[in-house]
């Protein structure tokens, strides 16, 4: 079974067991079917890809799509209590869901709009996000290629608190990248 129709799948049954029904939508006859944002709780394959103020909107800033309490502007260390702003389709994951990248070993949280995450998501339904890496810096574009994995990894959804957590920075201009081994 496909990614998009297991989430299909758990969204019908999340609906069935009173959880909220989606929104309705006018597609035509040309349009996809559309598909089911991640689930409310559990593992979800994801491509995986990082951002820093250089490839922000707009560049050189650190202004997300949905300032809050937690983060007026780009930022976290990755830990439960100040996760790291992470861009997708608001779609797929809806503004203030909770993760965490085991490979990363850093909780993250949706706080900002990715332009490639959100033709992915329209187009062909991948699920994709963009992991805030970082203020600008000589090697902020290398350590993103460096970070970004060959193939979809997995990212748990609304996870609970106490997972293991590595709260260094992904980039800084004087001490490099954070490769996870």
């Amino acid at each position: 079974m496909t990614l998009p129709a297991v989430l299909a799948a758990l969204l019908a049954l999340a609906v069935a067991c009173g959880g909220p029904s989606p929104p309705a939508t006018d597609v035509g006859p040309s349009a996809p079917a559309p598909a089911a944002a991640v689930p409310a709780h559990g593992v979800v394959t994801v491509q995986v890809t990082f951002y820093g103020a250089l490839d922000n909107d707009p560049p050189g800033s650190t202004e997300i799509a949905y300032p809050n309490g937690r983060h007026p502007a780009a930022g976290g260390t990755g830990t439960y209590a100040d996760p790291l702003t992470t861009a997708s389709d608001p779609r797929e994951l809806p503004p203030g869901t909770l993760l965490y990248a085991p490979q990363l070993q850093a909780y993250l949280v949706m706080e900002d709009d990715c332009a490639d995450c959100i033709a992915e998501w329209e187009h062909s339904r991948t699920a994709h996000i963009d992991i805030w890496t970082g203020m600008s810096g000589p090697g902020l574009q290398a350590c993103e290629q460096a970070l970004t994995p060959d193939a979809p990894v997995p990212i748990e959804v609304n996870p609970p608190s106490g997972r293991p957590t590595d709260p260094r920075p992904l980039y800084t201009p004087s001490g490099g990248c954070r490769v996870p081994s």
